[in-house]
Order: C-alpha cells, then sequence, then structure tokens
C-alpha cells in the first residue's frame, strides 16, 4: 500500500504562486510515475502534470511555462511550484502515485488540496 500526504494549497489572489507538497510512504517502487491532477466543479478530473523516476516530465498545455514538478527521490515527495495563477487554476488538486511492474500500474491517490485564486 502507498499513503500520499497532500499539502500547500490556498487562496491567492490571480498572479500569485503556491507551492504543492505531497509526500508518499510505503511500498513505492523503483519504476513509478508521480503526478497532481485537478478537478474544478462540474468538470472532469485532469491531469495537470506528471514526472517519472527518470524525471521525464510532461504538462497539460494550460499551464506551460507557469507550473513546475518536481521531486525528492531521497524524501519521496513530489512537488508542483504555481506561479502567475489564474482563476482558471481553481480546482481541487490531486496527488497521484503510478507504481509501474510489468505488465500492471498501481494506481494511488491523495486526498486532495483546494486551491483558490481569486480575480
Amino acid at each position: 500500500q502507498v499513503q500520499l500526504v497532500e499539502s500547500g494549497g490556498g487562496l491567492v489572489q490571480a498572479g500569485g504562486s503556491l507551492r504543492l507538497s505531497c509526500a508518499a510512504s510505503g511500498s513505492i517502487l523503483s519504476m513509478n510515475v508521480m503526478g497532481w491532477y485537478r478537478q474544478a466543479p462540474g468538470k472532469q478530473r485532469e491531469l495537470v502534470a506528471f514526472i517519472t523516476n527518470s524525471d521525464t516530465t510532461n504538462y497539460v498545455d494550460s499551464v506551460k511555462g507557469r507550473f513546475t514538478i518536481s521531486r525528492d527521490n531521497a524524501k519521496n515527495t513530489v512537488y508542483l511550484q504555481m506561479n502567475s495563477l489564474k482563476p482558471e487554476d481553481t480546482a481541487v488538486y490531486y496527488c497521484n502515485l503510478k507504481n509501474v511492474r510489468v505488465g500492471a500500474t498501481y494506481e494511488y491517490w491523495g486526498q486532495g488540496t483546494q486551491v483558490t485564486v481569486s480575480s
């Protein structure tokens, strides 16, 4: 089992910054992908960014150039630095970890943290 604990959400004005953190514990495989998803009211959950155990990253187009995902493998922690925040970034942000084995992927979710950007 894997436990994910998020922190760092809150209320910020448009143009401001926030940094989300997600600490993972438990059975984390050497091959894994950690990422952040978000879900706004009335919308589907969407992938924001992910980073692999080899530090390959990917971002949804709407956050490119504004958000940066990083990880500290020694602490099993993933971060999401969010700059130039916009009201449309308002959502509950969820941490996600995928343990990857040959032929199988095991997925885990955090409890979510609210990010609210006021205009």
